[in-house]
């Protein structure tokens, strides 16, 4: 187990959102037709409004697996999930509802997320393959040991990713719908089977 709390300076914590407020954001850069971060253009900004509503989605619809649950509810260590993200990221919107679902259920858990392209450092500590892939999931607890990560995406949907990356035959906007599809299919399954492998692991630990 690693201290990280180097990377979690007061700055970069007094930046994170609770997910309420996250989504607070979401809905005003949404009105506002923009979206998070340096970068800003139309396709970004309507990237962010599917993403919210996608978001909204999930918030209402998704199910948390009883093998999931049990899991999180096991654990008795009080923690904070961080999670690196940005309002354009379709990854993001899929898997963090997902996420703060079945970490709420939880109170020993705390979720607090953290927009990338504000806190470099930290994101540059957690690099996928040498690059800024969002979203992000470290778990430390109160001292900042790391706990365990996350992301940033399923492995079926990386599998996309990693083809895309190697012959990018398709256009941006036919790949984005390629793994929304994946998604789709997937109904939030990968990521809470995967959350169950990781937590499974955390606990053999001990």
């Amino acid at each position: 187990m690693k201290n990280v709390a180097e990377l979690f300076t007061l700055p970069v914590t007094e930046s994170a959102y609770s997910y309420a407020d996250y989504m607070l954001l979401m809905e005003k850069v949404v009105a506002e037709n923009r979206t998070t971060g340096p970068n800003q253009s139309d396709d970004l900004s309507y990237y962010t409004k599917l993403n919210l509503a996608r978001m909204q989605r999930l918030n209402k619809k998704v199910t948390i697996s009883e093998e999931l649950k049990e899991m999180v509810g096991q654990i008795s260590v009080p923690q904070t999930w961080y999670i690196l993200t940005e309002a354009w990221c379709g990854d993001a919107a899929q898997n963090i509802p997902v996420l703060a679902a079945a970490a709420l259920s939880n109170p020993s858990i705390t979720v607090k997320l953290l927009l990338r392209d504000e806190n470099p450092e930290l994101m540059d500590a957690y690099l996928t393959n040498g690059g800024r892939s969002i979203p992000k999931l470290i778990a430390v607890d109160h001292e900042f040991n790391e706990l365990f990560t996350w992301g940033p995406r399923p492995a079926g949907a990386q599998e996309l990713m990693l083809q895309q990356k190697a012959n990018p035959a398709k256009s941006l906007k036919e790949f984005v719908e390629d793994i929304q599809r994946w998604y789709i299919a997937d109904k939030t399954e990968s990521v809470q089977k995967e959350m169950v492998e990781i937590l499974e692991g955390v606990f053999a630990e001990k």
